[in-house]
């Protein structure tokens, strides 16, 4: 496949977020049947071959896009600096060349601002072997900042390559202007430094500079006559008996300066960028969880038990240690979801019996007013009780959960509140294995709080007790 590294990384990253919905066991016998069809081809099922098998499965249209934004993003950044260095590289070389007959160019200043492009290279390259990010302001600027996504980790790099590409912008530009005001002007050279060096010792340093390139272009090594020639002091404006001619005959040594210690670290540091985040993006690859679990599921064989068909010797223990209680008697009951309908059986009703409906097609408003209402009334009583009816059949719910948070809230602190699960006939207590659930249910919440009560059995002679109210 022809993409990088790092859009790999992202695009494997996102179709493992997508994969998040999926069961267990749909994933492991999908991705164990796309490595036995790898075998059976004879090629080695590579992250790259699974994600063009998921695309082929996902259909036109639905290939994620995540890879490819992040890389064009990046691009336009990449971009944006080297623009900015090609315009301040073009601005600076004019204002080091800056001739206006009088004074001589500096080679001393020239030298040390190479020196200086020279540190930021190199520390632009340290920080992002580090780790270190001085760069967080503009990431946070370019809402580049997220430190809990896959990106995270490479945005060192991936800032240190863009400084790269801008410095080599800055030092191609550089290098073009000065072969132009070559062209153009006539630059008179020379070297002075406040300090009384002798020309000898500078001669030194400059042949010391130019060793990568002596043998390549000997011309472009300043000689000793060269450098006493073009001295110019503080003390002595003019020199006696030298030829303005040997002024200019320090361009070559300019050029090959500029190309060596600028440009060409800022290309090979550029390069090694490239292969570091390459490295990077390469291991974190490797290290994904969701890339672990993948290999696990296309190196282990798939077991189809047919527990699903509930056929299986074997059922998992769904045991819980919360037990079901017995009913207490308060007239406060709440029939959750339309349970109860379309009537309650006759253990539950009384002669003062309050019932209120709330959950399923009750909006919010009308089981907050059911809240505020059983607050005020329970406040009133000595031992406050709640009885909830729900159907058995129905597992319990997140909107149940936090109906009963808000409870605990504006009930008082004593309430206890006693889960009826009905069965399909009302006046039957329910199986064994639809109580399992709701038992489950109530150890999730504050303890002490809830409890699973049965229906005693019906009386011997059944009747309808009148005066009922449903609010």
């Amino acid at each position: 496949m022809s993409q990088n590294t790092l859009r790999l990384l992202l695009d494997v990253d996102s179709r493992f977020q997508r994969d998040r919905d999926q069961s267990p066991a749909f994933l492991h016998r999908r991705d164990r049947r796309f490595a036995l069809d790898c075998e059976q081809q004879g090629v080695s099922p590579t992250p790259e071959r699974w994600l063009d098998h998921m695309r082929r499965l996902s259909g036109p249209g639905n290939e994620a896009q995540t890879g490819r934004k992040v890389q064009q993003q990046w691009q336009r950044i990449n971009s944006g600096f080297a623009i900015a260095g090609a315009l301040f590289g073009v601005l600076t070389m004019a204002g080091l060349l800056f001739y206006d007959g009088g004074q001589r160019i500096n080679i001393t200043v020239f030298l040390a601002f190479v020196v200086l492009q020279l540190l930021l290279a190199l520390a632009t390259t340290a920080q992002a072997l580090m780790g270190w990010q001085p760069w967080r302001w503009l990431a946070k600027r370019l809402s580049l900042h997220a430190p809990e996504s896959t990106l995270a980790p490479l945005q060192p790099t991936l800032m240190a390559r863009a400084g790269h590409t801008g410095g080599v912008a800055f030092a191609l530009s550089g290098l073009l202007t000065l072969f132009v005001l070559l062209v153009i002007q006539d630059l008179a050279f020379g070297w002075s430094t406040t300090l009384d060096t002798a020309a000898a010792s500078y001669h030194r340093l400059v042949h010391a500079i130019a060793t990568p390139w002596s043998l390549l272009w000997p011309a472009a090594v300043p000689s000793l006559e060269l450098v006493e020639a073009t001295r110019f002091f503080r003390a002595a404006p003019t020199s006696q008996g030298v030829a303005p001619e040997q002024w200019g005959n320090w361009w070559p040594f300019v050029v090959m300066l500029w190309v060596t210690w600028v440009m060409l670290p800022r290309l090979l540091l550029l390069a090694f960028s490239h292969w570091f985040t390459a490295h990077k993006a390469r291991l974190q690859l490797h290290g994904h969880p969701g890339m672990q679990a993948l290999l696990y599921r296309m190196e282990t064989p798939t077991l189809d038990t047919g527990n699903q068909h509930n056929d299986a010797d074997d059922l998992p223990d769904v045991r819980t240690q919360a037990t079901t209680g017995d009913l207490c008697d308060t007239p406060h009951m709440i029939c959750w979801a339309g349970a109860g309908e379309p009537e309650l059986p006759r253990q539950l009703t009384r002669r003062d019996s309050q019932i209120r409906k709330a959950g399923g097609r009750a909006s919010l408003a009308e089981d907050d007013h059911v809240l505020t209402t059983l607050a005020k009334d329970l406040a009133r009583e000595h031992s406050p009780a709640v009885i909830l009816v729900t159907r058995s059949w129905e597992p319990p719910t997140g909107e149940l959960h936090d109906f009963l948070e808000q409870a605990r809230e504006h009930w008082p602190a004593e309430t206890r509140v006693m889960i009826v699960p009905l069965a399909n006939d009302a006046n039957q207590r329910p199986k064994n294995l639809l109580i399992q659930p709701w038992l489950r249910f109530t150890e999730r919440l504050p303890e002490g709080f809830a409890s699973v009560a049965l229906l005693p059995p019906p009386p011997d002679s059944p009747y309808q007790v009148a005066g009922a109210s449903t609010l």
